[in-house]
Order: C-alpha cells, then structure tokens, then sequence
C-alpha cells in the first residue's frame, strides 16, 4: 500500500498517530537541515517535514513520493489557514519515489494559466494538474452525472447512437474516414445524432436522450472547439414544442442552481421571436444582462430632411453618456468603421435642446416625437445606425454590444436565460439568389403543408428554438417533420428534388412512410455550460484534451501522416 490516507484528510485527531501519504511534491522549502515539502494528491495539500537530507535524493517538484511518519501538531504561529490539514504536518521516517520528474519543467504547473497555451496543450498532463484545470474536469463529471440522473428522472433512456455513420448535408463540413473493406467509399462522423434519434422515435421509443459525441470540421473560437463537442441530446415521442421547452428549462436551470451561486434568470425564461430579438438585439443570441436596446426609427426620418438617412433603415440605441469625454466618442466611430459601418452619428439631450449635428435637420416637433419615441432623458445619448437590410441588425447588434461593455453595464455575476423561438424556415441567399434553410433542414414549418403552399418562402416560420445564456447560444431544437409529403414540399423550395431528398436521407425518408409519431428535440451544448458554471473565458479549459485553436493535438502530434501501407490499405491517394 502506498498510502493509507489523502492529504486532505489528516486532522487534529490524527496526531501521533503513524500514517502514510502519497502523491505529487508541490513546493519544497529548505530551512538549512530541515525541509518543508507541500504533498500534493487529487483531494488537498499536506506539509511534510523532512530531517534528513538523505532521503531527498532525486526528489524534486512534481516528483511521485510516498512517504510514511508520524502527525504532528504545527506549531501555533506556523498554522496555514489557507489548507484544510493546516494545523497538522507529516514527521517523515521514510521516503519512497515513485515516479522521478525531471528538474526542469515547461511551465510552473500551479500557474500554468500564465503560459502560452501551444505549452499548455503540450503538455496537458502537467497542465490539469493545476488546481483550477483539474477541478473544470471534476466539474465536468459531476455535472454529466447531474444531467443524466435528471433525465432518467423523467423516464429518458440512454441510447448510443453510432459514430461511424453516412455524410449528409448538415451545415458543416464532414470528418470523413476511409473505409477498407469498400474501396472508394467512406464512413463519416456525426456532426450531430440528429437522424438516428428521430429514427429512433419512430422506432418507437418514447424518450431518448444521451451525452452526444459531435464532430464537425469547424474552425475554432472561444466558446467552440474545433473537432468535437458533446452535447446533452433528447428527443421526445408525441411532444409539442413547449414540452420540449420545459424539460431543457428544468434540466438547465437544476444544472446551474445546483452548481453555481449566481444569481440565475427566474423561470419560466423569457420567450422572445426571432424577429424581435433582430430589431430589438441585433442578433439572435442576445445578452440580456445588457439593458440597452435598439429602436427602429426607419418611419421617423423617413419624414426628416437628412439626406444620409432619408429613404434608408435606421436603428437608435439610447445610452448614458454622461461624463464622457471627447475621446469616447472617437472611439465609437472607430468601433463603428471596424465593422464596416460609414459613420455613426448621435444626438446628446441637453436641457430641452439636442447637442449633435443631425440638430439642425430637425423641426420642433420632430425634436419632440424623437424625445418620445426613444425614451430619451437628460445627458443620454441617442446613436444612429444606417444601412441596408442585410446589414443593420448585426451592426445595430455590435453597437449595442461595444456601448455595454464600454459603460460597463455587463455584469458577470448573473446568468440571464431566454428562449428565441419563431425562426424563418429559409431565407434568400444574396450570393446565389436561392432560397435555403435557415436552420435545421429536417424542421416542421408552422402552418404545415397549407404555408409551405400558400405563404411566401421567406415569410415562413418553423418550430426551431433556441436557448440562449449571456449573449451565446446553449441549446437549439425544433418540432421535426415527421410527414414524408410536407418534407418533400419543404426540401423542394429549398431545391431539393424528390430523388435527392430519398438518396440523401434515404433511410429517415423511407421510415417516414411506415408510420412516424410527430416528435420533437433539443440539444444543450455541453461544454458551454461547463465553461460558463467553472467561469472560463475558452471552452478548451474544461476539456480534459482538447485541440488548439488550428484543430491540432500538441501532446499526441495529431494530425499526423501515416504509413504508406495504411494508406493503401484505406485505398487512399494523397494528393501533393
């Protein structure tokens, strides 16, 4: 036996007793003859005090030791507070290692977040050894834990559903795996067990759920790895839109109730349509800890003799400036210009009068149906954004974004709920002029055959919802279309011919007409509710290992090349 306790467990009832440690050495001190050593294991910290030298020899920091002696009580002025075992410390009589660690490390492991991350990932063994990494992945444990026994609360089944699987057009591109045994053919993995559990539904299981493996060839970003995520994937049998809502809603807020302090949006969360959230946010995934939003002044100037704005869409974002200098200013057109807009003008309510260029294109009484219209109070500034319809949202969106975090009106102690619900089901593609989906392909539009018949493409919602925490987007669902004539009709004004649409999705296509209960699903992000409830800025810090920001493994050395006889027997040509 290594050792018969863990270095969090020793206590004032432990002294003088003989007892035996084992784990990593985290600091060494030398007192001239006397050394102090803090052991480290998963659990905690203990003080070992060593009085002969002898016994150190090939130890250094993160040196595996096991030593055996006898608990003391510290001294009273020597007590660490900051350690549980801090009244107590460990008497060595022996001393055995039992994995030698090299004198020089890449990085100090406690403060290894201060290294380059390319270092990090290196080598990520000694990197989840510091505290704050290694206590994200139990995080991560518990909270997968949490998730299925709420699920199996309410009468989901775990399914695994297949990694290696068909390519299907899913919005991202493929990983795709060569298949040996059929030469010219591959296998790809999943970007999302979206098929297999609507298959499943009509396999007739009542709930599924599962922790879902999903491999997309993205690109890299804060809140996204690149490569693979995993994700809280269910599916509900006979459910409607709203049941699906309430079960994410429980499950997600039991999750951060359980394992964070901060205060969390009431429920039920707050429902917002797409459309509002695009004029009133500028985007679909709004942070609603902002309190600023966006105005739709269009109809206003239309009536206004400013010939920037005049027969153009125009947004206002009202924010108290107050007390800002010249510079601020400057500033907001320089963040204006960096995402492409040509200006951003603004009006300062100062007494009855406003304080701004566009003033003097206005009469009186546009001066007082502004006032009314944009709510605006003393001091407050009113910001116009100009543009065409392609563009004004996202721009009105990155506006209202840059003057939050600039008055500091964000704050990061609250997690804000909502749900945005009502997607377009396509919209028009300005670089081919087609009409595409907006969303999931496999969605039901609202209104069934009778609007994919009668309505306009673009004005065409469909069941698909998302949720939505501080401005990123956690989970995305959708009522599935479950009748094989309103798929064809749905794929075809997307282009789709019947042929492609039953090649394409053959199998779900052909079940469809033996018989599929309407169901309906949702998917929380996994790893992005990890990273908001361990409150990390990038998601690779609560993966155990991750790739970097260029879908590279730096420990392992993947991608790699491989062997000429494996790409032979893959029937694989490289092209130079």
């Amino acid at each position: 036996m290594y050792r018969t306790h863990s270095c969090n467990e020793l206590n004032e009832s432990n002294i003088g007793s003989v007892v035996e440690l084992a784990g990593w050495v985290d600091s060494i001190r030398d007192h001239g003859g006397v050394i102090f050593m803090h052991l480290r294991d998963e659990k905690g910290v203990t003080q070992i005090v060593v009085n002969d030298e002898s016994l150190m020899a090939g130890v250094n920091r993160e040196t595996v030791i096991s030593v055996k002696g006898v608990v003391n009580r510290r001294d009273e002025d020597t007590v660490n507070e900051k350690i549980a075992t801090g009244k107590i410390e460990l008497v060595v009589q022996s001393l055995e290692v039992l994995g030698p660690c090299k004198n020089m490390l890449p990085f100090d492991v406690e403060d290894s977040k201060a290294t380059r991350e390319d270092v990090r990932l290196k080598y990520r063994y000694l990197d989840l050894r510091n505290p704050s990494i290694h206590n994200n992945i139990v995080l991560r444990s518990k909270v997968i834990s949490h998730m299925r026994k709420l699920m199996e609360e309410r009468d989901f089944l775990e399914i695994q559903t297949p990694i290696l699987t068909a390519s299907s057009p899913e919005g991202a591109r493929d990983f795709l795996v060569p298949s040996r045994k059929h030469k010219g053919k591959f296998y790809a993995l999943p970007q999302a067990p979206q098929q297999f559990k609507q298959l499943l539904m009509v396999s007739g299981f009542n709930k599924y759920f599962q922790i879902a493996p999903c491999f997309r060839d993205e690109d890299a970003r804060q809140d996204r790895s690149p490569g693979e995520f995993y994700q809280l994937d269910f599916e509900m049998a006979f459910s409607t839109q709203e049941e699906v809502m309430n079960v994410c809603e429980e499950v997600v807020y039991d999750v951060f109730k359980t394992f964070s302090d901060k205060k969390i949006s009431d429920k039920p969360f707050r429902k917002i349509t797409y459309k509002e959230a695009m004029t009133k946010y500028g985007t679909d995934k709004p942070d609603l800890r902002n309190p600023l939003s966006i105005i739709d002044l269009t109809e206003f100037f239309s009536k206004v003799e400013f010939p920037l704005f005049k027969g153009k869409l125009v947004r206002g974002i009202v924010a108290n400036c107050s007390g800002k200098s010249k510079k601020f200013f400057e500033e907001s057109l320089q963040f204006a210009m960096s995402i492409g807009m040509k200006g951003l003008g603004y009006l300062t309510l100062n007494g009855d009068a406003f304080k701004g260029p566009i003033d003097k294109f206005l009469t009186d009484e546009q001066r007082k149906e502004i006032k009314e219209i944009s709510g605006i109070k003393e001091g407050e500034t009113l910001f116009f954004i100009c543009d065409k319809l392609s563009v004004i949202n996202r721009e009105a969106g990155q506006i209202r974004t840059w003057l939050g975090e600039k008055l500091d009106l964000i704050k990061d102690d609250c997690f804000e709920f909502c749900f945005i619900v009502d997607f377009p089901m396509y919209e028009l593609d300005e670089s081919t002029d087609k009409i595409i989906f907006t969303h999931n392909p496999f969605s039901m539009p609202q209104g069934g055959m009778d609007a994919l018949l009668n309505k306009e493409p673009t004005e065409i919602l469909a069941y698909q919802y998302d949720l939505v925490l501080n401005g990123v987007e956690l989970a995305s669902g959708a009522v599935r279309n479950h009748n094989p004539e309103i798929m064809k009709k749905a794929f075809a004004i997307a282009g789709y011919t019947e042929e492609e649409l039953a090649k394409r999705f053959g199998a779900m296509y052909t079940a469809f007409h033996y018989g599929a209960p309407p169901h309906a699903g949702m998917a929380p992000g996994v790893d992005r509710i990890i990273m908001f409830l361990a409150g990390e800025e990038t998601i690779r810090d609560v993966i155990a290992f991750p790739l970097n920001g260029n879908a590279q493994d730096l420990m392992l050395g993947a991608p790699s090349e491989v062997t000429e006889q494996q790409l032979l027997e893959a029937n694989v040509a490289v092209r130079e």
